[in-house]
Formats: C-alpha cells, structure tokens, sequence
C-alpha cells in the first residue's frame, strides 16, 4: 500500500491534479467546476527574460571588453561576453564563434536565457544552424511552467529541454519538500510534459520510490494519468481509499475511472465519461459495487447518470437529466455527485424545446424515482407545454394564449392514468412611469381532464371540465428621497404595492392530483397569481394583497439594505386557505410574512424572513443568517431556521461554518450544526490543510446523522439517531473551503449579492 500512496503523490506533487482535473475541465471546451481552485506559484529566482531592444531578426548583438578577429568567419571575445538574438540572450567571460561551422562555445561563468528557460553553468556549446544547445553542470528554471533543478548535461532543442544526471522539483528553493533524481529527464515545453527515465523520488531529500519510468506535467496539458488519491474511514464504510485515473481519450472525450476500496464493504468502481461536439456536451457517470459485504442481501449495488445539452439548430434545443439507483438508500449508503444524500426523489426527464420568433414549445417526458417508504408520484409521458413568447398587441392591449397536453402514469394510484389538456387565454394591459405602475389581467382558464382507472366509491369522475375565469388588478408607487442612514449620499427608496386578485369557487375533489402541490408562503408568495404549482387546483381567490418594500442604495448605487413585509386580505369565507386547502394543517388565514438584508460593509452581510399567522398567535417559519466574507477565502456564517411543521415535524436549527486562513500555508474549515428541537447535534464538519505551491495535503472529520429513508430523523422509537463518524486524508493541488463545506448535509450557502 506505501508503493502505491507514494506513486500518487508523485502525480500530486508535479501538479498532475491540476494538470488533469482542472485542464481537462477547461480544455476543448470540456467544462465542469474543478474541485479544488490550485495551488500558489512558486515565485521564480528569476525575472522573465526579454529580448534585447536592439536584437534584429537574424542577426546576433555582441559586446566585450575584449574583440579578436580571424577573418571574417572566426571571433574570439572575453570578459563580459554578452550576446543577444531574439530567442536567446548568453552571458560568459569567454566565447569563441565559427560561422562556418555554424558553431558557439562559451566558458563560464555561462548565464542562457531564453522564453521557455534560464540556465546557468561553467561550458555551452551550441549548434547556430539548428538551434541546439548542449550546456554542462547546469542549474536550470523553467520561465512558463512552474519547475527547477540540475543536470549533468543538459540539451536546449526545438521546443524541449533533455537533461542527463538530473533533478526536478517545483519547490521552491528555500522549501524543497520533494525532488526527482533520474537518469534522464526530457522536457517538452511545446507539449507541457515531461518523462523520466531511471528515476528517484526523494521527499526531504529521502529517497522513497524507485521507478524506471513515467511520465508528468509541467503546464496544463491533459494527459493521461493519476490524479490524487483519497484517504478515509468512518463507522459505515471501515478504510476506504480511492485512487482516480484520468484517460485523455481525445480532444474531446475524456474519462475518469476511480477504483474505490471500502474495507466493510467492498470494491466500487467509480467511470465518468464526458464528451463534446458541435452539437451535444454531456456526461456519462456510472458507479458499480458487486457486492455489499455490510448488506449482502441487496446483491449487486449500482448508478447510472446521463447528463446532456443539446443545440439541433438555431430553433430546436435538447436536454436529458437521467438517475437511476440499484435501491433506494445507494446515496445514502455510498453518497455520489450525482445525487444529495437528502433527496427523496431522482429525477428522470428529456426535453425537447423548439425556440420560434413568437411561440416556444416544450416537448417533455419525465418521471420520479420515489425513495424510502413514500407514495408513488406521477410520470409524465408525455408533457407538452406552449407559451407565447411575444404578444399580440392591440392599441396597448396585450394578448397571449399559453397552454398544455400532457398524459399521465401512475400504476399503484387509483388514477392509474390521465390525459389533461389546458388552455389559458389572457388579456393584459401596462401603464407604467418611473413613479409607478398599474397591470390589469383578465384570463380564462380551461381544462379537460380524460381519467381512468378503479374510480368506484371515489369523488373521481372519468371526464372532467373545468372553466374558471381569472382577474389580477397590480398596482406600485416608487418613491424616492435622499438620506443618510446607513450610508453618506445615499438613496432611499419606497415601494408599496397592492393586489386585487378574483377566481371564483369551483370543486375540484373531481380531479386527482398529478404533478400540483402547495407553493412557499414567502413575501413574494403573497403576490403569486396561484397557491399550487400546476393546474389540477386552482385555489379560490377574492383577496387583497398588501405589501411594500423599503431600500437603500449608497453613492455607488450599491444595495446595502432592504426590507420588504406584506398580508393577503380575504374578503369572502370561501377564499381562506383553510377552506379549500390541500393540507388545512399548513394553512393560514392571516399570513404575514416578511424578508429583510443588511450588506453594511463589504465583508458582512445579514439576511432574515418570517412567516407569522396573525389570527392564530404563531410563528410559522422564519430564518436568519449573518456572514463575514474576508480575504483568501475567508469567511464565516451563522444561521439559524425555525419552521413549524414538515410532515409534522417541528424543526428549529442554528449552525456556523467557518473557513479561517492560519497563514499562508494553513487553512481551517469547520461546519457545526445543532437542533434545538432535540438538544442535539446533527452534523460536525472540519478539516485542516497544509498547501505551498508544489504539495498539499487535507485532513477533515465527520460526524453525521446516517439517515434513513424508511424512518424520521430520530428513529422509530424517537430516540437519538444512528451517527455516521469519519476522517479523510487527501493529497491535493489547492483548498476551496467553500466545496468541502458543500459536502456537508446542510452545504454553505453563499449569500447573493444584488450589485457585486
């Protein structure tokens, strides 16, 4: 196991993570986010090398103390040679040239530099006619990719550096923490790759592997080879290491094979393959585990994810988003990047979208993949959606048909099957100036429904239409003044808004539900023109909605602070949530609810929101977070949610999450998050790093509720939850604090900012 650690890091320690991981994201338009965002670079002893001002295409600048000539095919020059082409620039105390040899040969002390390197030594000769440079006892820096060393002997040609009884290392020189010693060393600026045969690695200049031959970068070329490995353990899985292997298959395949050993559970073989034409970019992920020592009654345990985007032509686009899971606890068990640990559902859908000068039409198909002990949802085979891109205009008058057919699948429902066409026909009309605005709607929306299925002693009727007409009246003022609260020069503004919004009462205990549900009941809520998303409900309206918005701008028309509240207003019984809701439980008649940021300084910034039931005295959810964002990824978040039901639950969290540079080659990384509700943790994240610009090295510890999708979160008995503990060990190119808190079960959440 140590032979094989050590070759890794060898491939971590030449940048070959960031050669491989990070280029073959970005080369050939391959592109998905890096891992980790690299290492600093290794300042050069050096400045770069320029041409002379007066260097003259073919021609060679010469100055010393000291000018023997022999006729004119012979020079012999000392003391301070100094000579300069456009590609090269020779410093010596002696230099001899022979033009009909085509021949140079400088004694030392010998300085050469050129674009790619700068090489100092004791004798150079060089070959004028093909530009080969043959130098002795050489110390050597490369100018355009990061790397150092010696060399016996060492051969400047077209594009590349050979090098015999040499070293190479990208450390710095006063920090040498790895080198390579090798018989030969050849080194392809052109390409940005290196090979080395007869080789040494030597970590604090202790020899540690013996290998005869490999390959390595030296820019950020793809290539084929190791990209760093990971070291863990935890509860569940016992060790675990896992050891990529990038395959440049062309320019625009690649593929990455992770062979993944889990002590407890077995070998898992991770393959992603991504690939990029004129047409199509997309990813291919599969993961394969042949058996679960820890489960063995689950037999062969496997994911498969096809990712792709698509553009036809100028009108037609194509999208696929695809998961499927051996069982229903895999992500659970094993995690993935395809899948959160917490979802209850994968989605599984293609499209295909025509774009027209006036019209879109969505061609889609689509299903859910339900996970743990939960209803089946329904499929949609398939769901065809048209909306008007661009509205017929009568003096002012706008008008817009927007509409759908879709068919519907569910075999363990009572509805097993239901084909649902509807139609929306909308009349508008805007007047607006800067100080305000007014929108007047008027729309019909019709719906047919064809269900079949058991429907016998069911409120479900086989055909079903439902017309019901809509009208939205939208007004707002903008008011502004000057102020100086908050900032100096700034701008304050006011946006009051109301709402009058009209949909008479209909049952609808006729239709089954397909694809609605109840929408959140934020601040923006409160002007939505529907309660559920989908059609199968249409929620009864006779309301007013209230609300405004207060911000402050500072002289740099920056948003530095706002707070917006509002209320719906029911003028009729029968437009209350609570009597026609889908779940009268999360339901409220006088819902007020409120969202407010605070960005006072350029580091902090404060955001909060609540929803509060005026009739009933409670506060239904609300939440809260300050953030401090610094320097060198610096940065710092508390946060605290409270909501009072989900699936009847009563959830009431605080958390921070930390990313704290020591120096500048230690970072600390923590998560904390604590529920309140219980008087318990439910997750401990944190890790450490060490990083200078040739090697690093992450550590981190987890301790997370193992969640089971069968069961609440604290078990069937209501007793404290099963935790899954572990630690990782990585050998990586660069810290990005803000991914490794992203694999947390909560993930850090940076906050947006409206003018940054």
């Amino acid at each position: 196991m140590n032979k094989s650690i050590s070759l890794l890091l060898i491939y971590s320690a030449l940048n070959a993570a960031s050669a491989q991981a990070e280029s073959k994201a970005q080369a050939d338009g391959l592109d998905t986010q890096n891992t980790f965002s690299g290492l600093q670079m290794c300042a050069l002893s050096q400045p770069l090398w320029q041409p002379h001002e007066d260097a003259k295409l073919n021609q060679m600048l010469i100055t010393a103390d000291n000018v023997e000539l022999n006729n004119t095919q012979r020079a012999k020059f000392a003391g301070n040679v100094n000579i300069n082409t456009l590609d090269m620039q020779l410093t010596a105390q002696l230099a001899e040239i022979d033009k009909l040899l085509g021949a140079l040969k400088a004694q030392g002390p010998v300085q050469f530099a050129s674009p790619s390197s700068i090489i100092s030594s004791d004798r150079l000769s060089a070959n004028l006619n093909n530009k080969e440079i043959d130098i002795e006892n050489a110390k050597y820096q490369l100018t355009q990719q990061t790397g150092r060393g010696q060399a016996a002997r060492l051969t400047v040609g077209e594009g590349n550096l050979k090098l015999l009884g040499a070293s190479f290392t990208t450390c710095p020189t006063d920090d040498e923490v790895w080198s390579l010693h090798a018989d030969k060393i050849v080194l392809s600026q052109s390409e940005g790759w290196g090979e080395t045969y007869g080789t040494v690695l030597k970590v604090f200049d202790t020899p540690v592997l013996y290998l005869p031959y490999f390959t390595f970068p030296i820019s950020d070329q793809r290539k084929t080879g190791f990209i760093e490995p990971t070291l863990s353990s935890s509860n569940r899985n016992g060790a675990e290491i896992e050891a990529p292997f990038y395959w440049n298959i062309a320019p625009n395949i690649d593929a990455t094979l992770t062979p993944r050993y889990m002590s407890n559970i077995g070998l898992q073989l991770q393959t992603e393959i991504r690939y990029l034409t004129e047409q199509h970019q997309g990813l291919i992920g599969v993961e394969y585990l042949n058996n679960d020592d820890s489960e063995p009654a689950l037999g062969e345990r496997y994911l498969f994810h096809w990712q792709q985007q698509s553009k036809l032509n100028e009108q037609w686009r194509a999208s696929i988003d695809a998961t499927n899971i051996s069982d229903d606890n895999y992500v659970t068990d094993l995690g993935s990047d395809y899948a959160v640990k917490t979802d209850t559902q994968l989605k599984r859908s293609a499209t295909l979208t025509h774009m027209g000068s006036r019209w879109q039409t969505d061609i889609n198909v689509q299903n859910f993949e339900i996970l743990g002990d939960h209803l089946a949802s329904y499929s949609a085979f398939p769901q065809v959606t048209f909306k008007q891109k661009k509205a017929y205009d009568w003096h002012g008058v706008n008008f817009t048909l927007n509409g759908e057919m879709a068919h519907f699948k569910n075999k363990e429902a009572q509805v097993d099957a239901a084909t649902r066409i509807h139609l929306e026909p909308k009349l508008s009309y805007l007047a607006h100036t800067n100080a305000w605005q007014m929108l007047s709607e008027v729309s019909l929306m019709q719906t047919h429904y064809q269900q079949d299925g058991d429907l016998t002693n069911t409120s479900f009727e086989k055909t079903v239409n439902r017309t019901l007409p809509k009208v939205r009246l939208y007004g707002q003022l903008n008011f502004e003044r000057d102020t100086s609260w908050l900032v100096e020069n700034g701008v304050q503004t006011l946006e009051p808004r109301l709402q009058y919004l009209y949909i008479p009462k209909k049952d609808q205990s006729n239709i089954a539900l397909y694809d609605t549900t109840k929408l959140q009941d934020d601040f923006f809520g409160l002007f939505r023109e529907h309660r559920f998303s989908g059609v199968d409900r249409i929620a009864t309206a006779n309301q007013f909605t209230l609300g405004a918005t207060t911000r402050i701008f500072n002289d740099q028309n920056n948003e530095v602070f706002n707070l917006s509240a509002g209320q719906i207003f029911y003028i009729s019984d029968s437009a209350k949530p609570t009597q026609q809701g889908l779940d009268s439980e999360t339901n409220y008649n006088a819902l007020f609810a409120s969202e407010a940021m605070l960005h006072w300084h350029r580091r902090w910034y404060l955001s909060s929101g609540i929803q509060y039931d005026t009739d009933g005295k409670e506060l239904i959810q609300s939440h809260v977070t300050l953030d401090y964002k610094g320097d060198r990824d610096q940065l710092v978040q508390l946060n605290h949610r409270f909501t009072h039901d989900v699936s009847g639950n009563r959830i009431e969290q605080m958390g921070v999450f930390a990313s704290v540079p020591i120096d500048n080659n230690w970072q600390f990384v923590a998560s904390y998050q604590r529920d309140i509700e219980t008087n318990r943790s439910v997750e401990v994240l944190s890790g450490l790093q060490y990083q200078s610009c040739c090697w690093a090295i992450q550590i981190s510890g987890h301790r997370q509720i193992e969640t089971d999708l069968n069961q609440s979160i604290s078990g069937p008995d209501g007793n404290a939850a099963a935790f899954n503990s572990g630690i990782q060990l990585k050998f990586i190119t660069g810290l990005d604090a803000k991914k490794l808190l992203d694999r947390s079960i909560f993930g850090y959440r940076r906050p947006y900012f409206l003018n940054n």
